[in-house]
């Protein structure tokens, strides 16, 4: 079993180059103040440079992977479906014996969901998404060689396959940027940096998708994941160590007040 990919590649150099030199109408920090008043004040001019040069931060601090281990895009097809509503550590100790046992779609097919349970139990839904892996795996034989397509319209027809899902595999495992997933995380990260204040989640991927290039598409979502999952938490951002928190108007602290060294997330 693989370890989580990592896609960071060249847009990594790319970014951290540009990260070197601050836009002239980019004033950091930004004022401290709700995320709506600071969105309705920016606008989309000043929203655009911004977003960019808080890409080419986050670059240098957060890595572009994701959390799910695989070995396959099929592996990740169903790690993902099994996430929805779950956390990554949750799948990842349920899939390696899974994959052991059944490693491809052509033997996933084969069997009936109530034989996949017992080896998903642990997570949440368990019942539904056996269906739905199963089910998922059945159409990719019947309907495409046994092979995740690469086209979202394709994929959204899978059973327990959304837009999210969709965008997470077509851009992980093939770096095909159709979107940006946007999750819980995601969200609430972009609403805290004011990137959007919608509820959303479609209208937050618009946005976000005005505001980033298309090849950082993926990059973007993997980033705002980590970034919220270990430091923008829910209920106690860590803003003395966020790397963006010059970047953000939602902070609790002025920059000099943070750790001079950001944390790294790898």
């Amino acid at each position: 079993m693989a370890h989580s990919r990592s896609t960071t590649g060249s847009t990594t150099s790319a970014a951290t180059a540009a990260a070197q030199k601050k836009p002239p109408d980019l004033e950091l920090p930004v004022k401290r103040m709700t995320p709506k008043s600071f969105f309705r004040k920016e606008g989309k001019r000043r929203r655009k440079v911004r977003a960019e040069a808080l890409f080419a931060r986050l670059s240098q601090y957060v890595e572009n992977r994701t959390e799910l281990t695989y070995e396959t895009p099929f592996q990740l097809l169903v790690a993902v479906i099994l996430s929805a509503n779950a956390t990554d550590v949750s799948v990842n100790k349920a899939t390696p014996k899974l994959f052991a046992d059944y490693p491809d779609a052509k033997a996933l097919a084969a069997v009936e969901p109530s034989e996949i349970e017992p080896y998903v139990k642990s997570i949440n839904h368990y019942r539904n998404k056996s269906r739905a892996v199963v089910e998922t795996a059945r159409a990719l034989v019947e309907r495409h060689n046994g092979e995740v397509p690469r086209q979202m319209e394709e994929m959204t027809t899978l059973r327990g396959v959304g837009r999210k899902t969709a965008n997470v595999v077509l851009g992980t495992a093939f770096n095909i940027n159709e979107g940006i997933a946007v999750d819980t995380h995601a969200n609430r990260v972009s609403t805290r940096l004011a990137l959007s204040v919608d509820e959303d989640p479609k209208q937050v991927e618009a946005e976000l998708m005005e505001l980033f290039e298309r090849q950082h598409w993926t990059a973007v979502s993997h980033r705002l994941i980590l970034l919220g999952r270990y430091i923008c938490k829910a209920r106690k951002p860590a803003c003395r160590v966020c790397p963006v928190i010059a970047f953000c108007p939602s902070r609790e602290m002025e920059p000099e007040e943070a750790e001079a060294e950001p944390r790294r997330i790898e």
